[in-house]
């Protein structure tokens, strides 16, 4: 039977089409041995990878859990202690109340056969506070800390980026334009209630609302631990104002560094929660490895930063793996 042309090139395009839906169906098929082997291979190795990698998260996780178990732990024995002591204090202060008792009424009833007198009664010199009791004895707070650190400190960067731009500077370009724009910023390099550790990444300026915050912080923290019976430590702040400079830097060698960050407002600063500076060791040269790593000084660092923010006074990110709490004014 003779085909025409037309028919020729029409079963030509069928059988064409044909075997490419076959092809896309069954990529296998067609494949030599050593092809198939190959691509076996590779999804072999695909395979290993991301189970390494899932491996690797169920391990991190692991272990952050691990650590938050020890610290409730910790922060329960705390706890128990602490309301021990307080049954012990709160026993002798009864024991005290009812001998004043006694040696109040013999004085009342020696008081009845004793003749008037014009004598003035001393007043006290100065109203109870929170550090002294109404009988003058040391006050003492238990550790309150918060329930979970990333559901009480959850502001993340786009939270925190509204109010740098809100209250921060224009950006600075580098370290010199930052001592010629010292109208709008303060240095913050010294101060008694925290410590800024030697900075690589950063410089030590802030603008005016964001300085008093930190020293609020600072000063409230030393308070803290007076009241709670703990010896005195310092903050040590980490990470202050960036310029864009730092900022390209520190992308080059950590892709994850946020390219506009809160830190280059003047707004922000990273305050560690795992090394705290003692007070007494303050004029020894400074090192990590006089630093002191307390988890009660953790919990009481996070009561504080806590307060402030539901005083509307700042937001909160506590960063996990770089080990501080980052937070930008309000």
């Amino acid at each position: 039977m003779k085909i025409s042309k037309n028919r020729y090139l029409q079963g030509f395009c069928i059988v064409v089409v044909v075997l490419g839906i076959i092809r896309a169906a069954m990529p296998r098929m067609g494949m030599s041995v050593d092809e198939l082997r190959v691509a076996d291979s590779i999804q072999w190795v695909s395979d290993s990878v991301k189970w390494v990698n899932d491996s690797i998260q169920h391990v991190e996780d692991s272990l952050q859990a691990v650590r938050d178990s020890l610290e409730n732990a910790f922060r329960l024995k705390v706890e128990a202690e602490q309301a021990a002591q307080e049954a012990r204090e709160q026993a002798a202060r009864e024991a005290e109340e009812k001998r004043a008792k006694e040696a109040e009424k013999q004085k009342k009833e020696a008081e009845k056969n004793a003749k008037p007198t014009d004598e003035v009664q001393p007043t006290p010199l100065a109203k109870p506070s929170r550090f002294f009791n109404a009988d003058g004895t040391v006050a003492r707070h238990r550790i309150v800390s918060v329930r979970s650190y990333s559901e009480a400190f959850p502001d993340a960067q786009d939270v925190q980026i509204v109010s740098a731009n809100k209250w921060g500077v224009s950006p600075v370009r580098n370290r010199e334009e930052a001592e010629g724009r010292k109208s709008e910023l303060v240095y913050v390099g010294s101060n008694p209630y925290y410590f800024i550790e030697p900075l690589y990444w950063s410089i030590p300026y802030l603008v005016p609302r964001a300085a008093v915050l930190l020293q609020d912080i600072g000063s409230n923290f030393l308070d803290s631990l007076q009241v709670k019976g703990l010896p005195a430590h310092k903050i040590i702040i980490t990470s202050v104002l960036r310029t864009k400079e730092e900022v390209e830097r520190m992308r080059r060698y950590n892709g994850n560094a946020t390219e506009n960050s809160c830190h280059m407002y003047g707004t922000t600063v990273d305050i560690a929660y795992n090394r705290f500076l003692r007070v007494e060791d303050e004029d020894r040269p400074y090192s990590k490895q006089n630093t002191v790593a307390d988890v009660r000084l953790k919990q009481i660092l996070s009561e504080v930063l806590d307060d402030l923010r539901r005083q509307g006074r700042c937001w909160v990110k506590y960063e996990v793996k770089q080990g501080c709490f980052h937070l930008t004014v309000r």
